[in-house]
């Protein structure tokens, strides 16, 4: 006779491919309506999973974790990052944390890549101007970005993502540094020409344009405080694709007011869904509803990768993927 098959409870809809899977697979709970749980309903799906298959939009904290049913044996996190999930509360309750490492990585270096571009040569400003058809033809002082050839870029985090947009910042002719804990390996270094600065305060202060590509932790929340925003060149553009808390998102908007920033690139918002009211509706300010992982592909590799960490557990073995602290 065989085993029952695990109680998998998805938060929120997944990619129908991966959903038709899960229900193979797994005795599978599908969110068709995509209403995100609230938390009652979250605290009721913990009652009843043996697997709980959690987004980012999902607070996944100490007292929930502490409330669930005996049954819990892991979160399934659909996504890379786990800054929702209490993965310490998780350990002490045996409930394993998985996530989905590596598959995000090229597509969120193409939109950091796209933001730097759009930012720069001020694309988005001069979409809106066409559609609202003030377009009145080529003058030879209107509408000047920069150029990002031979612009220093900052990349704060050199994990994979951040190695990705160096690779593209190359190929436009950019000149790359990078702060991390520690330096990367010499072939890293040899193949991306980059430089390493220890003291990110001294980066800030050199550089063209600065993206965020690491984690939020602890450590890292408002990385980007007022007093490092004050840090940045007035000619200096500023990306963000990683997590909103690495920025001080009022001090950003009120340095955007002072003109002390040429330009902001934003798909992640400190209290996400809100944004700064400061920060709307500014020609220099390019904002985007979270699209880093949009891609078809992305989200289709994200499913199948947490179809591998439950299989894997059901089966008896380790999960691939398994998040514990010493890794944050």
């Amino acid at each position: 006779m065989s085993s029952p098959r695990l109680k998998v409870v998805l938060t929120r809809r997944l990619p129908d491919a991966v959903e038709t899977r899960m229900r193979e697979l797994f005795d599978a709970e599908l969110n068709l309506k995509d209403i995100p749980m609230d938390r009652a309903a979250l605290e009721a799906a913990v009652q009843r999973a043996d697997v709980l298959v959690p987004t980012i939009t999902d607070e996944i904290d100490a007292a929930l974790i502490n409330g669930a049913g005996a049954q819990l044996k892991m979160i399934a996190n659909f996504g890379a990052g786990v800054d929702h999930i209490d993965i310490d509360a998780a350990v002490a309750r045996q409930i394993i944390v998985t996530n989905t490492p590596g598959v995000l990585t090229e597509d969120t270096a193409d939109l950091a890549m796209g933001l730097i571009l759009a930012v720069s040569r001020r694309i988005v400003e001069g979409a809106e101007v066409v559609a609202a058809g003030k377009f009145e033809g080529w003058t030879p002082t209107w509408m000047c970005g920069r150029k990002l050839w031979g612009k220093r870029l900052g990349i704060v985090g050199m994990g994979r993502i951040g190695q990705a947009l160096a690779r593209r910042a190359r190929a436009f002719g950019m000149q790359v540094h990078y702060h991390n804990r520690k330096p990367v390996s010499e072939r890293i270094v040899e193949e991306l020409g980059a430089t390493w600065w220890d003291d990110l305060d001294q980066m800030l202060a050199r550089m063209d344009v600065i993206s965020l590509n690491c984690p939020a932790t602890k450590e890292t929340h408002h990385l980007l405080s007022a007093r490092r925003l004050a840090l940045l060149p007035p000619h200096a553009i500023l990306i963000n694709t990683a997590r909103g808390e690495l920025i001080d998102e009022a001090a950003l908007a009120e340095a955007v007011a002072r003109r002390s920033l040429s330009g902001v690139g934003l798909d992640v918002y400190e209290n996400e869904p809100v944004i700064h009211p400061g920060l709307i509706g500014l020609p220099n300010v390019v904002l985007l509803p979270h699209l880093g992982s949009a891609t078809l592909e992305a989200r289709q590799d994200m499913g199948d990768r947490v179809i591998l960490n439950v299989m894997t557990y059901q089966n008896g073995h380790r999960p691939p993927d398994r998040v514990i602290p010493a890794m944050l």
